[in-house]
Parts: structure tokens; sequence; C-alpha cells
């Protein structure tokens, strides 16, 4: 990776089933892979690709360490778009608690919750 990197990858380039490179590492739980990639500029929010986005990526695959890290890298928490719509709705669906609760201790909009009924 730094080889590619040190060689002027495109960082942000499009196009594949995951989107970008950022999406691929984040969505195989490489931490420090996608560390190297945010310090390098990728773009933590690039829309695109099966899931969206790298956050939906990590979350759909309870990457809890990975989520944590986009988000404080500036990953914007309810982006729509992808198979799951959002971040939180990836997470629920393969049932990752952990990774549900940071994304809603972390601002993600969860149901609107009314006298014991969803809405």
């Amino acid at each position: 990776m730094r080889l590619l990197l040190n060689k002027g990858a495109n960082l942000n380039a499009q196009g594949g089933l995951y989107s970008n490179a950022l999406q691929a590492a984040s969505s195989g739980g490489y931490k420090a892979v996608v560390r190297l990639l945010l310090d390098k500029g990728a773009n933590v929010n690039a829309q695109g690709g099966g899931y969206g986005n790298a956050l939906q990526a990590a979350s759909f695959r309870g990457h809890e360490a990975v989520v944590r890290l986009l988000l404080n890298k500036g990953a914007n928490i309810n982006a729509q778009g992808g198979r799951y719509s959002n971040a939180l709705q990836a997470a629920s669906s393969r049932g990752y608690e952990a990774v549900v609760r940071l994304l809603l201790d972390k601002g993600a909009d969860g149901p609107d919750i009314i006298s014991g009924t969803v809405e």
C-alpha cells in the first residue's frame, strides 16, 4: 500500500465493488490501512459502491474499531446511500449490538420512539 501511495496512486479513485480503497479497507476491517489512507488524504465521506461509503461498509461487517476511527476522522454518521441506506441500518441488519450502540451514542438518527411505538 505504501508503495502505491508513494508512487502517486489516486486515493479517491472510484470504481468496482467497493467504489474506492477506503471502503474496501473498511469492509475488511483493516484499521491500519484505513488510518494510512485517511492520513494520506482519502475522502472519509466518499460515496459509491455497494455499501454507499466506508462507514457503512465497516458497520455492516461489525468492525467497531474501524467505525470509531472513521467517526473520529469526520465520517458523516447519517450519510445516505448504498444497499442499507445508512450505517445504523447496516449494523442493525447483522445484529452488531456494539456498533449499533456506538453509532447511536455518536448521534446516528434512530427510530423515533413515542409511547412504546416506533414511528
